[in-house]
């Protein structure tokens, strides 16, 4: 094709599209409304394209929070577990030298008469576990003399002991005990009336 049969057709081409916007142009100008109704629709078309979007994304950011949680809830009851499981392992650990101590006691007992070393070693026994105790801040429930307290006491019988002595602790039948502030066995024992 030569240069002049180009040129020709650029300007059949140019003049075709300058007419077609004319007639575009014309047409707006004699039907306004359709044009607006035009631009409207396409305006509300992208704007659902644009809430679609984003409730897809909010719906995505939902669902991903929903599955953080949950990996977190789980791993969470994980460490509990294993926290529990290794605080017992530890005390456990330490008991296992008071029973070392009891058997020891036990062994000399057999071979021994002397009573007042036998004795003298159950003493030590206890005061160690005691001492093992207080270590891990178990303690004994106070009750003697004490004011019978619900809280700390439980009562397995009643006893008339006279004025002076109604509503207190006259006799422990078993001890009970407090891991720091908590109860964890309570204290049996009579209550005068």
């Amino acid at each position: 094709m030569s240069k002049k049969e180009k040129i020709k057709e650029n300007e059949l081409t140019n003049e075709g599209v300058n007419e077609l916007e004319n007639e575009g142009v014309e047409a707006a100008q004699e039907n306004p409304n359709d044009a607006n109704d035009a631009n409207d629709a396409n305006d509300a078309n992208d704007e659902t394209e644009e809430l679609k979007a984003r409730i897809a994304e909010l719906e995505d950011k939902n669902l991903r929070m929903m599955a953080e949680f949950d990996n977190f809830r789980r791993r969470t009851n994980k460490e509990k577990l294993e926290l529990m499981e290794t605080a017992g392992e530890r005390i456990f650990t330490e008991m296992l030298t008071l029973v070392d101590d009891f058997e020891r006691a036990v062994a000399v007992m057999d071979k021994t008469n002397d009573i007042d070393a036998v004795r003298e070693g159950i003493h030590l026994i206890q005061q160690k576990f005691i001492g093992f105790l207080d270590k891990h801040d178990v303690h004994a429930i106070e009750t003697e003399g004490a004011d019978f307290n619900t809280d700390e006491h439980e009562a397995v019988t009643t006893f008339a002991a006279g004025e002076d002595k109604k509503g207190k602790v006259i006799d422990c039948t078993q001890k009970g005990y407090k891991l720091g502030d908590k109860v964890i066995r309570f204290a049996k024992v009579v209550v005068g009336e």
